[in-house]
């Protein structure tokens, strides 16, 4: 059976792994048996995809990037070059907890970003169309459209889904970019239609 995506011809593609139409695979990738991925996608070189993970539409991760057992990344996520996914909360060399009962998952919504040496503890759901800052830590969840950054992620403000920062005045924002309408219910910010 021809197959419908591209794969450098450095890269290893365990038998197993589901990967759709269209998406593409570059240098000294590795995508492990178990492993699925969606159409339209762009790896990166040097990136792994461990058994068990699931990766949407159009999803784009960059170069150096480990996605371990129990991360989930949904249609239209970006990550950003050697941004790092941990599934173990309290690892131990001497201890191991390498086995399922231990995995965190770790979840990326619909259209959210992750900027370059990011680290997301397992555990995190990051929300749809949120933001995280080059360099961050985030070691809890991140409500929809948050920009977050620090050590540890911090919310610093909020984001439009085409990733440009909002100016909210009133309880109200008019991205200055794509003219989307948002507003702020409480502590979150939805999009007005």
């Amino acid at each position: 059976m021809e197959k419908k995506y591209y794969a450098h011809e450095t890269a290893i593609i365990d038998d197993g792994a589901e990967i759709g139409e269209g998406t593409k695979i570059w240098h000294y990738s590795h995508i492990a048996k178990g492993a699925k991925i969606g159409k339209n996608c762009k790896l990166g070189q040097n990136v792994y995809i461990a058994p068990g993970v699931i990766i949407g539409n159009n999803v784009k991760i960059q170069n150096n990037v480990s996605l371990y057992e129990g991360a989930v990344l949904e249609d239209n996520v970006f990550c950003g070059p050697s941004s790092v996914f941990t599934n173990i909360f309290n690892p131990r060399s001497a201890y191991p907890r390498n086995s399922e009962e231990f995995f965190r998952k770790s979840v990326m919504k619909e259209g959210a970003s992750v900027g370059a040496n990011a680290t997301i503890v397992c555990g995190s759901t990051l929300g749809r169309h949120s933001f995280v800052g080059a360099g961050s830590v985030v070691t809890k969840d991140v409500p929809d459209h948050c920009l977050v950054y620090g050590n540890p992620a911090k919310p610093r403000g909020w984001m439009c889904e085409c990733g440009e920062k909002l100016e909210f005045k009133d309880d109200k924002a008019i991205c200055n970019a794509c003219q989307k309408k948002y507003k702020k219910v409480g502590n979150a910010v939805e999009r007005v239609k």
